[in-house]
């Protein structure tokens, strides 16, 4: 199949007319409200799109940037919005320069030595002007691995219901805070995570309903444990038969019942969030499993891409027990799957990057088909920040600081390629008219002038 160019040659055309992915009445419930923000990673459908968003579609250092603020310390973690709040996470650097330690773990390469203890912290902003309102230091410690060179002490993203916002810091701390002052409300110590290589934690909490999940997935005795989000008490804990991922947990609603799905090594599977017993559960996947799942319309997809590559698309109908390898199974595939780049939803098709470079594919999300594509990004190149969607437009960060801004259709057409003088890791936020891009050194808020 032959690759389209997108390249700055393209000619740039007009904006989409927005997707309507769910329509919901604007009477102030807590599920209308959460969609015209982006309480978690990705976004409030857990798709990566922003339903009621209308971004600008280009931008530079000197163009349609509302404000850009220098950020404390380092962190990977995708900032989240509700109203008048943006929470970003951090580790700053304390006290004296100790000698170099490397991690002991076993395959350990391409690792940050640790050399200094860290401060960890949640903070607090404005969007309408990037000033901090509050922030707060929730730990302060030695970290027992360095990490890989690419990430970050912070990249668990934090998570909102509106009210309390819970930060994940994994070996180093789970902790609710008041949204409006970030005052603390509990905490919970998990104990010390191994990850494979000794390359760093990273998978984010997630809500569902009333409770908070939490994936522990690594070198030791993994499990999926759940909190009351409201006192920090644990609802239940399920061991997992698991080694290292990255995964975030994925909460699903089909046929008015709700599920946890959780990638995985061995198994993708299914939860029950009343009691964690697993509903389904299916093998297939790689070693070291970072995309998250995505799901619509009744399908799970859930994809990696290490040693080997996978994706596969599950029926909910049905699902019930061990379904690996039988009907349940609505679509596979073995060709150019994520790694680090979780998949998108946009327009009734799954798009995801080959691995973690600049080659996207676009398959129909209830077939599998692939009708067109893959499409050549031009100026991309490697990319960790996950894509995302608003007003049918995809937007696709790289590492060295370009975004490139293409229509959903199913030949995308290239609308801009917008660069900027940072490097970026953090999937991006989008909320009404601005998109909020977290950098290794700065967070900008891009919007029309």
């Amino acid at each position: 199949m032959s690759h389209n160019r997108l390249t700055c040659c393209c000619v740039f055309l007009a904006a989409c007319t927005a997707t309507v992915l769910r329509a919901l009445p604007d009477d102030g419930s807590g599920a209308a409200v959460a969609l015209r923000n982006w309480p978690a990673w990705r976004g409030p459908l857990g798709t990566g799109v922003g339903p009621h968003a209308d971004p600008p579609v280009r931008w530079n250092e000197e163009e349609n940037i509302r404000w850009k603020v220098s950020l404390p310390g380092l962190g990977h973690s995708t900032p989240i919005v509700w109203g008048d709040r943006i929470i970003v996470t951090a580790a700053i650097p304390i006290g004296e320069e100790l000698e170099p330690r490397y991690s002991g773990a076993p395959g350990a390469h391409d690792n940050l030595p640790v050399t200094r203890r860290q401060r960890f912290i949640a903070v607090a902003l404005n969007p309408r002007n990037g000033s901090i309102v509050w922030q707060r230091t929730l730990n302060e410690q030695l970290p027992h691995e360095g990490g890989h060179e690419t990430g970050s002490p912070a990249s668990a993203s934090p998570v909102t219901d509106g009210e309390r916002v819970f930060v994940f810091f994994g070996s180093f701390g789970l902790f609710c805070l008041t949204m409006e002052d970030g005052e603390p409300v509990w905490q919970a110590d998990l104990g010390r995570m191994h990850s494979k290589h000794g390359h760093g934690e990273g998978s984010s909490p997630t809500l569902c309903g009333e409770v908070l999940i939490v994936n522990w997935d690594h070198e030791g005795s993994s499990y999926v444990i759940a909190f009351d989000k409201r006192t920090g008490r644990q609802r239940w804990k399920v061991n997992r038969d698991e080694v290292t991922s990255w995964a975030t947990p994925l909460v699903v609603e089909h046929n008015g019942a709700v599920q946890v799905v959780i990638s995985g090594t061995g198994r993708v599977r299914g939860y029950d969030p009343e009691n964690g017993r697993v509903i389904w559960e299916c093998g297939g996947l790689s070693a070291n499993v970072v995309a998250s799942p995505v799901s619509a319309d009744g399908i799970v997809i859930a994809a990696s891409s290490y040693d080997t590559s996978t994706m596969v698309a599950i029926r909910l109908d049905g699902a019930r027990g061990d379904i690996t390898g039988t009907g349940q199974i609505a679509w596979s595939r073995v060709q150019r799957t994520p790694y680090v780049p979780s998949p998108l939803l946009e327009g009734g098709a799954v798009w995801f990057l080959r691995h973690y470079q600049g080659i996207l594919s676009r398959v129909v999300t209830e077939s599998g088909e692939e009708p067109t594509g893959p499409f050549r990004l031009g100026p991309i190149r490697n990319v960790y920040a996950s894509p995302v969607a608003a007003a049918g437009r995809i937007h696709i960060t790289d590492l060295e600081g370009t975004t490139l801004v293409m229509t959903g259709d199913a030949r995308p057409k290239l609308l801009s390629i917008n660069r900027l003088d940072d490097s970026f890791s953090a999937s991006a936020a989008i909320v009404d008219s601005q998109l909020y891009l977290r950098g290794r050194s700065y967070l900008y808020c891009v919007a029309e002038d």
